[in-house]
């Protein structure tokens, strides 16, 4: 490994020894902090707590507008279900295999730790040429955005936005959807469980999960739509209740696994488990290529037969809503067959205070799109009396073709590696469509270095990329002098 990679990925790892998913972003930014000051850097926080680092431009481009570099301090927190990792103390640990760096159990959280990491070095090297930068770290993107919506308009002054949140090398991407997450909550009426109930837990688990923008185009099981249909075809022929159900992790993570705690007389044991036998057997061969791993069983729980469960019509429309709401592909583009428009993903399901509550994501590549297929989630929720919350949402980034940015981006990857990059837009969310929508006259691109499988503990990221990254940015950012040639080392004269 070369020593610039190596320092890059150094960086990574004390990153990564810092507890960071959403909503818990204050250590991470303190240590941003802590860094930048013992650098001799500028930094300045919001009322978020999103930070901003100024470095002063190397000789010969003190005078040039400032560039900036942005990506996400949070991660979201996935683990496997053994793994005893606790996301708000203990650090991560990556570990290389081969030519891949992963964590153990656990997201690597490199989306977008690494962007972080590429940034700082960039920082730390006084022979790189560049104008001035403000790196742009964002707080709680993973969890709607919320850190690039509270972005005020004096935060930064840069026109010029490098977000190092992509994850494919090699790709520019100049356009992404729009979201929007929607709260169902249904109310729910109990009676006891039979006298002579056994309690079990149904599980259905193994599931690749991923990205629900990034990943949703390959179909991929979703763990609470399989759970549903199981009570469904278990309720259709023995009399069972239920006493609890959770599962799912984050709005913009397919669902890996779900737990419903149930209760039926033991008599019935062998009828549910000749019932769930038959249709893992069928989804597995469903999804064989993706989900081989899915396994859906009836085990041992705690919990008491003598707990209330949820009456026969509440049951009934927990896994009636379920099996009705949307999931996946709601529609391709016309203009770009292979591109996602729009799509759904229902993310989590609980049981909270006498609510049964369901988060659905909405994605679109229009606004109107994104209204209609919110209104669907809408309309099946009142099928079964229950109140949608919709939240605030984040705007579709709406693709520049002519961006001068994008034009000498372009130049530059080709002069660095002699072969085009790709230009595309993606279904998942990035924070340029906030920060577009946010400061006048911004010309933006995303890149960033390869990630497989994000928000799942399947994450890996692509070590030879991360040099391939590191190279481009360095060039791209010398190309901003006008009197030098595009291309070359980057270094200072």
């Amino acid at each position: 490994m070369d020593e610039t990679t190596e320092r890059i990925l150094t960086l990574f790892r004390e990153i990564s020894s810092v507890p960071r998913c959403s909503g818990n972003e204050e250590k991470i930014a303190l240590w941003l902090k802590e860094w930048a000051l013992s650098h001799g850097f500028s930094v300045k926080f919001d009322s978020v707590n999103n930070i901003v680092i100024g470095i002063p431009g190397s000789r010969g481009y003190k005078k040039l507008p400032a560039i900036v570099i942005q990506g996400h301090m949070d991660m979201v927190g996935e683990k496997d279900r053994e793994c005893k990792h606790d996301f708000s103390t203990d650090p991560i640990v990556p570990v290389i295999e081969d030519d891949w760096l992963r964590a153990q159990g656990t997201t690597l959280g490199a989306d977008n730790g690494i962007a972080l990491a590429i940034a700082l070095a960039l920082a730390e090297d006084r022979e790189i040429a560049h104008p001035p930068l403000e790196l742009l770290f964002t707080v709680d993107e993973e969890s709607g955005l919320t850190g690039a919506n509270a972005l005020t308009p004096d935060f930064i002054s840069g026109r010029i936005l490098l977000n190092v949140d992509s994850e494919d090398e090699g790709i520019f991407i100049v356009g992404c959807a729009g979201g929007l997450n929607t709260t169902i909550s249904m109310p729910l009426e109990y009676s006891l469980s039979q006298e002579d109930a056994v309690v079990y837990n149904l599980v259905v688990d193994g599931l690749s999960g991923g990205h629900s923008g990034v990943d949703i185009h390959e179909k991929r099981a979703n763990a609470i739509k399989l759970l549903a249909t199981a009570l469904r075809l278990i309720a259709d022929t023995v009399d069972i209740r239920l006493l609890d159900i959770a599962g799912g992790s984050a709005h913009n993570a397919i669902p890996r696994y779900v737990e419903a705690i149930i209760a039926f007389s033991e008599g019935s044991k062998e009828e549910i488990l000749s019932i769930i036998g038959d249709y893992e057997n069928k989804e597995r061969s469903v999804y064989a290529d993706l989900d081989s791993s899915l396994s859906i069983t009836l085990g041992n729980t705690e919990e008491k037969p003598s707990m209330k469960a949820l009456d026969a019509v509440s049951f009934a429309k927990v896994y009636g809503l379920l099996a009705d709401l949307p999931h996946g592909i709601a529609s391709m583009s016309p203009a770009t067959p292979v591109l996602v428009e729009t799509s759904t993903n229902i993310a989590t399901v609980a049981i909270e205070d006498g609510k049964f509550i369901v988060v659905s994501s909405q994605r679109s590549s229009y606004d109107s799109g994104l209204a209609e297929i919110t209104k669907t989630v809408g309309s099946i929720s009142a099928e079964y009396e229950a109140v949608c919350s919709n939240g605030s949402g984040y705007p579709p980034w709406e693709p520049d073709m002519t961006s001068p940015l994008l034009q000498q981006c372009r130049d530059i990857y080709l002069d660095v590696f002699a072969e085009h990059a790709k230009i595309e837009v993606i279904h998942a969310g990035l924070e340029c469509a906030v920060i577009g929508s946010k400061y006048d006259g911004m010309d933006m691109i995303s890149f960033g270095p390869t990630i497989k499988n994000p928000h799942s503990p399947d994450e890996r990221l692509y070590i030879p990329s991360v040099r391939k990254v590191w190279d481009f940015m360095v060039a791209l950012l010398a190309s901003f002098d006008n009197k030098r040639k595009f291309g070359g080392t980057g270094k200072k004269a």
